[in-house]
């Protein structure tokens, strides 16, 4: 209990000092939000009434403690060009983005795992020297390079899955909630689930295959590094197989390391959605952002990053107290 007190205070200063750093980082940049959203002919009182409606003719230190006073009580403010409840707005593109990581993050598993078990098996093998330049193939390309061989693949040259968009607009959509995947799954509406995933599987590929390199990677070299030790090699005596000793002695120890780098690497894909978002019109959280910078919108793109700073402590909090349920020495300290 006192080990996630620690954690959750830790938490709240981490947050804080986002907010300070986002605040006076967005506002010392270039470019001013006001003059964005007037007409060439707009008067000087047109442009004091606007930043007395923003807040922004006080001093910083003022605007600051005003905005972080309405964050605690749950107001992220209204979007300077969208004119909407900032926080409504961040919630709505929220689902996407998370059912999009989740994706990715279940296709780097799925290649990665079986990758580094095969790796594994075939130690000092031709096999495992090709899985390593696969490896690094696939780190030395990053994902929206990626993101643009697949839209040309297999969106152009062989037209398999959705290019655009996150569902296709011709199709009944009955949702009542932004989790499009997961309610089309439970309300038995397969059509949608299929036309969902064929939208959401190139871009998460595109994150999924730099993701699936590090995960193989690091959890090769675990499982070799216990291959040798004394419980592996009575398994061997005991006449498992080789693949048998892995899966059941090797793997559950070897992949305590990796399941600490995947909740590290989860919360860097949830970033990295911001270009593949964008690149794929996918109507998530990351294209969001970008419109939200190029439009020098204050409010949404501090609502934007303290959502992303929340989202960060809470997967390293879930992946800190797993890791301590999995390791004994730890659960029993």
């Amino acid at each position: 209990m006192q080990r996630i007190l620690i954690r959750l205070f830790t938490m709240l200063i981490t947050l804080f000092g986002v907010a300070v750093v986002v605040f006076i980082v967005i506002r010392i940049a270039p470019g001013d939000p006001i003059a964005m959203m007037l007409p060439p002919g707009a008067t000087d009182e047109d442009v004091a009434r606007l930043r007395a409606l923003y807040g922004l003719d006080k001093s910083l230190l003022e605007q600051f403690f005003v905005w972080f006073g309405g964050i605690i009580q749950g107001d992220f403010g209204t979007s300077i060009s969208l004119r909407q409840d900032v926080l409504g707005l961040v919630l709505n593109r929220l689902p996407a983005t998370l059912e999009l990581s989740l994706f990715a993050l279940l296709i780097a598993l799925s290649i990665g795992g079986p990758l580094a078990i095969w790796g594994a098996r075939e130690r000092g093998t031709s096999i495992e020297a090709g899985i390593d330049i696969a490896n690094g193939a696939a780190l030395s390309i990053p994902d929206f390079l990626w993101g643009l061989v697949l839209i040309l693949t297999f969106g152009v040259l062989i037209p398999v899955f959705g290019i655009s968009g996150r569902v296709s607009p011709r199709l009944d959509l009955p949702f009542v909630s932004q989790f499009y995947l997961f309610e089309s799954f439970f309300r038995l509406r397969f059509d949608l689930t299929k036309d969902l995933l064929s939208h959401m599987f190139m871009p998460a590929l595109a994150l999924a295959l730099p993701l699936a390199a590090i995960i193989s990677q690091l959890l090769k070299q675990s499982l070799k590094e216990v291959m040798d030790l004394d419980y592996v090699v009575l398994a061997r005596v005991k006449g498992f197989s080789e693949t048998q000793v892995i899966l059941r002695e090797a793997l559950k120890n070897a992949a305590l390391p990796t399941l600490t780098l995947i909740g590290v690497q989860f919360t860097f894909l949830i970033g990295g959605t911001v270009i593949i978002e964008r690149l794929f019109s996918y109507e998530g959280i990351g294209n969001m952002a970008i419109d939200a910078v190029i439009n020098r919108d204050l409010p949404l793109i501090q609502g934007i990053v303290l959502v992303f700073a929340l989202l960060f402590v809470l997967v390293n909090l879930a992946v800190d107290m797993t890791y301590t349920l999995l390791n004994p020495r730890l659960r029993n300290a």
